[in-house]
């Protein structure tokens, strides 16, 4: 990978390596773009096969949370780490803290959060170093487990959804088959339920089956069953790309919406079902509801007032569906529509300031 001609091509800002001998980090962060604000991204720590592989999937993914920020309405840019580790065996205090104190040299452009590999305790350590950390114990005035949050939006976002294929957002008597019952997704049944939602549930976790069962009376199919169902609604929730050429022949669901991250194998999948006229409620629109909640910590959390935010998830797939039909493009790429046309509001918009400033210092000078 030419590093310089990749950054340049998808318009990187800044890529770190940080390295501890002691503690034995060896962790890369990736900033996109900070147009917005300071880039906010979690750490992810993982046994990649190569360096190579873990560059990339620091990039892929610190470009993901520039636009998902974006759409979220957050004042704020993307960034993500990954930490090159056995997250089961290579932790230690003096790696988080050694983490922190990179982190704390960055002075604010980045802000780090928890991710997969990465826990609470784990934040709590980096916070030791740093203010720069969202997402650490509710004792330090956090907002705590992420998932509740997140589903809430997801379910949000899944409503809106629903009011464009059925015309009308009520779920009461829809059949939704929900991929993966893990945190988010239990909570997210929750709401389905409570809404009168008829639920069909899957999972390699047999125990998250059952309890969906026992909670919602939910019908449990076997993992490569949950495509076929009968259905109105398919909810993703698990590891991504389940959207793809086995599993499209065999959805009936006129609505995608679910937690899942990445969930099109590839951008063409996202043509098909466009073309096939299933409403598909992109992932990271509608599973911000993490990263809002967190965000809010940076004022000071309040959780009435994250909540009011993440109810705009509704609004932000509304306006995704507007962008889609307005520009007859399918709606994973609306979603990067409305991402990129409100960076570039905000670019415009201080390229603006400083050429009135100049403008400014200019005369002044003349006098």
């Amino acid at each position: 990978m030419e590093m310089f001609k990749y950054m340049e091509m998808y318009d990187y800002e800044q890529l770190v390596f940080c390295q501890d001998k002691q503690s034995g980090l060896k962790a890369i962060i990736a900033i996109h773009d900070t147009t917005l604000g300071p880039a906010l991204g979690g750490t992810r720590m993982w046994t990649y096969e190569s360096e190579e592989a873990a560059i990339e999937d620091a990039l892929r993914l610190a470009k993901g949370m520039t636009y998902k920020n974006a759409v979220a309405g957050l004042n704020l840019g993307g960034g993500k780490t990954v930490i090159i580790g056995d997250p089961r065996k290579d932790k230690n205090e003096e790696l988080f803290r050694a983490f922190g104190r990179y982190i704390q040299g960055l002075n604010g452009r980045y802000i780090t959060a928890e991710d997969v590999g990465t826990t609470v305790a784990d934040m709590d350590l980096i916070h030791e170093e740093t203010d720069y950390v969202t997402g650490i114990s509710p004792a330090f005035g956090s907002s705590g487990n992420p998932s509740p949050v997140t589903a809430y939006g997801v379910y949000r976002g899944m409503k809106a959804a629903a009011k464009e294929a059925f015309g009308t957002d009520s779920l009461e008597g829809k059949v939704v088959a929900v991929q993966g019952v893990g945190n988010v997704a239990y909570t997210l049944c929750k709401h389905l339920h409570e809404e009168g939602a008829q639920l069909i549930v899957t999972d390699i976790n047999k125990e998250a089956v059952k309890r969906a069962v026992e909670d919602f009376g939910a019908k449990a199919v076997e993992v490569d069953e949950i495509y076929s169902v009968d259905c109105d609604i398919y909810a993703p929730c698990a590891l991504g790309a389940s959207i793809n050429d086995d599993t499209i022949p065999q959805l009936k669901a006129k609505v995608i919406a679910g937690a899942a991250n990445n969930q099109l194998k590839e951008p063409r999948h996202g043509d098909i079902i466009h073309e096939q006229g299933i409403v598909y409620a992109p992932d990271y629109v509608i599973n911000a509801g993490g990263v809002i909640n967190v965000a809010d910590e940076l004022y000071g959390y309040n959780y009435d007032r994250a909540i009011k935010k993440v109810e705009l998830i509704y609004n932000n797939i509304e306006k995704v569906i507007e962008i889609a039909k307005r520009d007859r493009i399918p709606t994973y790429k609306a979603a990067d529509r409305l991402a990129e046309e409100r960076i570039e509001r905000m670019r415009n918009s201080r390229s603006q300031f400083l050429q009135n400033g100049h403008h400014i210092l200019s005369r002044r000078s003349a006098r």
